[in-house]
């Protein structure tokens, strides 16, 4: 027969086992999360009909490669170096990729949201020339098609007037250039070490990203560009760019509105549709259960 002290020991040692398993699954969990995938629930229809609100994606971060930062930091709202370990492969135009939202205070410049994404297509690559012509995107010295071309071609046949001004007039909200979002670009989306001539027209494009880079003011001023108090004739940029945009092209907020999105920003690629449903009713889309994302 056990003695008291025999029973005390087997539950503590018991008891001792369960949180040691416990901490070792909540490790796992953790590891899981940070460098393999994580979940997204879809908040609009921004990318339908290919995803639409209420499905739960699998993003997936080894494609890319998974990122080290100090989380604590963004929380802070502070600008921390991002370092992304290898991955399986490089982004390639359209894919749908889920990255931090660029502007949770004000959109004068860019900022990491630690807990609200966003989910677009990748239209342009560093190193790419974008356009816009007549609601269509164009890569420059390429015939590929980038984006959802059925939303493109009903964005084409509709006229301006059909269009709220917050709608039509689009980055970088400029009255010279005068882009919109069936007329847009050409737009040249840097990557790493390229350099370019400051101008008028490149600080239109480019300041936020520059800013946010140097972490200093840019400034237009007699036909100069002023880096903090410093005039500069190029800038050489530190980071690769990506242009993103949305399947459902007559209604989403992304480049054509915000700009370029750094690589920093960026936690994966959406893989799987793994739960569907309602938002509203809460009734479950079956047939959508485990679709794959193209």
């Amino acid at each position: 027969m056990k003695t008291l002290k025999e029973h005390i020991t087997r539950a503590v040692n018991g008891t001792v086992n369960i949180l040691w398993i416990g901490c070792i699954m909540i490790v796992i969990a953790f590891v899981l999360q940070v460098f393999v995938f994580s979940s997204f629930r879809i908040p609009s229809d921004s990318m339908s009909p290919e995803l639409i609100e209420g499905d739960n994606v699998v993003v997936c971060k080894l494609t890319i490669g998974p990122r080290l930062f100090n989380i604590f930091a963004s929380l802070r709202g502070e600008k921390t170096p991002v370092y992304r370990l290898p991955g399986f492969k490089e982004i390639e135009r359209n894919d749908v990729l889920v990255f931090h939202h660029l502007h949770p205070n004000t959109w004068d410049k860019l900022e990491m949201h630690m807990m609200k994404y966003y989910i677009k297509r990748c239209i342009g690559l560093p190193g790419d020339t974008l356009l816009i012509q007549n609601g269509f995107y164009k890569i420059k010295g390429t015939d590929i098609q980038v984006g959802n071309r059925e939303a493109q071609t009903h964005l084409s046949l509709r006229n301006k007037q059909t269009f709220e001004g917050s709608v039509y007039i689009t980055y970088p909200y400029d009255s010279i250039m005068q882009w919109n979002i069936k007329d847009f670009g050409p737009l040249y989306i840097p990557k790493a070490n390229d350099k370019i001539s400051m101008d008028r027209t490149s600080y239109r494009l480019y300041w936020k990203l520059i800013e946010w880079e140097q972490q200093k003011k840019l400034m237009y001023k007699d036909s100069l560009v002023y880096l903090g108090n410093q005039p500069i004739s190029e800038y050489q940029f530190q980071k690769n760019y990506y242009f993103m945009g949305g399947d459902k092209a007559d209604n989403s907020q992304d480049s054509r509105y915000w700009g370029l999105l750094p690589e920093d920003y960026i936690v994966g690629k959406a893989w799987l549709i793994w739960k569907s449903s309602d938002p509203y009713t809460g009734t479950y889309h079956w047939k959508r259960f485990f679709k794959t994302i193209d």
